[in-house]
C-alpha cells in the first residue's frame, strides 16, 4: 500500500502583529486538519514582518528562545489537530547571538527538532547577516510521525549541496519555509526570470535527489523603513512537487491554504530508474570542498 501523506502550506501576508499572525495561522491549521492534512508547512518568519529590510539593533527584541512562546503555541496546535507543523522563528540563543531557525512540532505537540539556517544572505532589502548567525546544527533531518523531514530555510534553497546532504542523511522530503519577492524597480521580464529560477532550482533538487519538495513563501507587499528602498513584493507561488520535479500543487500571489498529497513510496520507484545516488563518484568530488578551483 502506498504511503499517501496529505500536506498543507499556509501562504499569507503579514497582519501587523504577532498575535494577529498566529491567530490566522491557527485558523489555517484548523482548516488544514479539516481537509485531512497530516503535515503543515508555514512560511519563513511567519510571526511578523520580514524585518531584515533594514539594520536596526532594536529589532533583535523580536527574537525568542526555543523552546519558547511560539513553539508552545505551535505545539498546542499540532497536538490539538494531531498533525506535524514546521514553523520558522527568530531564535534568541544568547545575548547578541541569534539564528533564523525552523522548528518541527510533532503530532503530539512535542518539539521534534530544529534546523538553523546555514546560508545567510546579505543583499539590498535582505540584510540577514546583521541579525542571524549561520547555523551550526548541520544538515540533519528531523524524525516525525509522518516521516523524516529535511528542513531547510529560504536562501538554502539555492544550494544543491544542502539538499544533497539532507538526502544522504535519509530525508524523505525537503521543506523550505521562504521569504522571497521582487524589488519594485524590477520590470515584468526580470520578475518572471527570478520566479522561474526560484521554482526551477527547487524542482531540480527534487529530481536530483528523487524526493518531494515543499516550498512555502510569503505573499503581499511589505514596505521598507528606508526611504531609499522601495520595499518587497513577496511573490507567493508556494508549491509542492514530486520526486521527478512534477508540480502537484501551486499557489498564486494571493493568500492561500495550499493542499496536496504526496506518495512517499514513489521516491523508491523513481530512484530505481534514475539511480543518481548509486552513480555518484564520491571518489572524485574533493574539489567541492574548495571555494574556487580557478586562479
Amino acid at each position: 500500500m502506498n504511503r499517501i501523506l496529505p500536506v498543507a502550506l499556509v501562504q499569507h501576508r503579514d497582519r501587523g502583529s504577532r498575535e494577529a499572525n498566529l491567530a490566522h495561522i491557527a485558523e489555517q491549521v484548523a482548516g488544514a486538519a479539516d481537509a485531512g492534512a497530516r503535515l503543515v508547512l508555514l512560511q519563513e518568519l511567519h510571526n511578523g514582518p520580514y524585518f531584515c529590510q533594514q539594520e536596526d539593533p532594536a529589532l533583535c527584541d523580536l527574537a525568542e528562545p526555543i523552546p519558547g512562546p511560539s513553539t508552545e503555541f505551535l505545539g498546542q496546535l499540532a497536538a490539538e489537530h494531531h498533525l506535524v507543523i514546521v514553523g520558522s522563528l527568530f531564535e534568541r540563543r544568547a545575548a547578541g547571538l541569534y539564528h533564523n531557525t525552523a522548528v518541527v512540532l510533532d503530532a503530539d505537540g512535542a518539539l521534534a527538532g530544529r534546523y538553523r539556517k546555514m546560508h545567510i544572505p546579505d543583499d539590498p532589502g535582505f540584510y540577514e547577516k546583521f541579525y542571524f548567525t549561520p547555523g551550526d546544527l548541520g544538515f540533519r533531518p528531523v524524525d516525525t510521525t509522518v516521516g523524516r523531514l529535511g528542513v531547510l530555510v529560504c536562501w538554502d534553497q539555492w544550494y544543491p549541496e544542502a539538499a544533497r546532504l539532507m538526502a544522504l542523511a535519509g530525508a524523505e522530503l525537503l521543506l523550505y519555509p521562504t521569504a522571497i519577492g521582487w524589488d519594485r524597480n524590477d520590470d515584468g521580464a526580470e520578475r518572471q526570470r527570478q520566479l522561474a529560477a526560484w521554482q526551477t532550482i527547487q524542482r531540480a533538487h527534487a529530481v536530483a535527489n528523487g524526493m518531494p519538495v515543499l516550498s512555502c513563501n510569503r505573499v503581499g507587499f511589505e514596505p521598507s523603513a528606508l526611504a531609499s528602498d522601495p520595499g518587497i513584493d513577496f511573490w507567493g507561488h508556494s508549491f509542492v512537487c514530486g520526486p521527478q520535479g512534477e508540480l502537484l500543487a501551486e499557489a498564486g500571489t494571493e493568500e492561500t491554504l495550499l493542499l496536496s498529497e504526496i506518495d512517499l513510496d514513489r521516491s523508491e520507484q523513481v530512484r530505481r530508474i534514475w539511480p543518481f545516488l548509486r552513480d555518484r563518484r564520491i571518489d572524485a568530488y574533493e574539489g567541492l570542498l574548495e571555494r574556487y578551483l580557478g586562479e
